[in-house]
């Protein structure tokens, strides 16, 4: 039987810099997300993304465009 993950909106940044602000930012903002490597279906410069649950996509993206964060890639995948 294939395991199959949960799906998640995962984003992927151009510099660790990026990363280590969004999990900071995410944690003041008590957004439910991760670190991870990066999943090879996105691109990234830095090898690290961020994870949260579909339903806080809208909420990710905001913080990061109001913090000036831009991501490198994006996209809602399977995680385990």
């Amino acid at each position: 039987m294939k395991r199959t993950g949960t799906p998640r909106f995962i984003v992927s940044f151009h510099t660790t810099a990026d990363a280590m602000d969004t999990d900071a930012l995410a944690s003041r903002h008590r957004l439910q997300g991760r670190l991870m490597p990066v999943p090879r279906a996105l691109s990234a410069g830095c090898g690290i993304a961020y994870a949260v649950p579909v339903a806080a996509q809208e909420g990710l993206v905001r913080m990061l465009s109001e913090a000036g964060i831009e991501p490198q890639d994006c996209g809602v995948l399977d995680v385990r």
